[in-house]
């Protein structure tokens, strides 16, 4: 087993960010356990999909580097209402994908890529505009590369083929877990 662990790349960038933001809020932005092990398997997905590592580890680090500063900017309180109003609708668009994807990893022969692809393109794009005035053009760039690695049509038809049906079954119980919870 190699020795990557989105835990411990959320772990730094939380360290990064807290060391130049002081608030208490801001300490309790721990990535949970679940949210490590969909991450984890994530990152073995698009390692196995890219054929490689170093590519795998970057928009897994993009993805965590982002969801950081999206919380510390919502747990600050940096949104105003029609910003909060659009994080809503990020929430409730990433929510729809997740239960979307379930329900293709779920029920055979129902899986339609640019179905998933385009909620995920929808997520993109809101989150994108939520975060327009907050974040630098270059955490703008993060969240394309991750959004557009995972709404690749090719990745997502190998996800749901045979090749990668162990690494679907534990993305689709974290997925469950973390709706069930209210964490998603």
């Amino acid at each position: 087993m190699e020795s990557f662990s989105s835990k411990s790349l959320a772990l730094q960038a939380e360290k990064k960010l807290l060391s130049k933001m002081a608030g208490r809020s801001v300490a309790h932005l721990f990535i949970d356990e679940t949210s490590s092990e969909v991450l984890d398997e994530l990152y073995r997905v698009s390692k196995e999909y890219t054929h490689s590592r170093p590519q795998a580890q970057r928009v897994i680090k993009d993805l965590i580097k982002v969801a950081v500063k999206v919380a510390v900017l919502h747990r600050n309180g940096s949104f105003g209402p029609s910003e909060l109003a659009l994080a809503t609708r990020f929430r409730q668009k990433l929510r729809q994908g997740a239960m979307t994807a379930l329900s293709f990893g779920e029920v055979d022969f129902t899986f339609e890529a640019a179905v998933l692809a385009g909620l995920l393109i929808e997520c993109r794009d809101v989150l994108l505009e939520l975060v327009e005035h907050h974040l630098t053009p270059k955490s703008h760039g993060r969240i394309r590369h991750v959004f557009d690695h995972f709404s690749d049509p090719g990745l997502l038809t190998a996800l749901y083929g045979p090749d990668f049906t162990q690494h679907l079954g534990k993305i689709c119980d974290g997925l469950r877990k973390l709706l069930d919870e209210g964490k998603l």
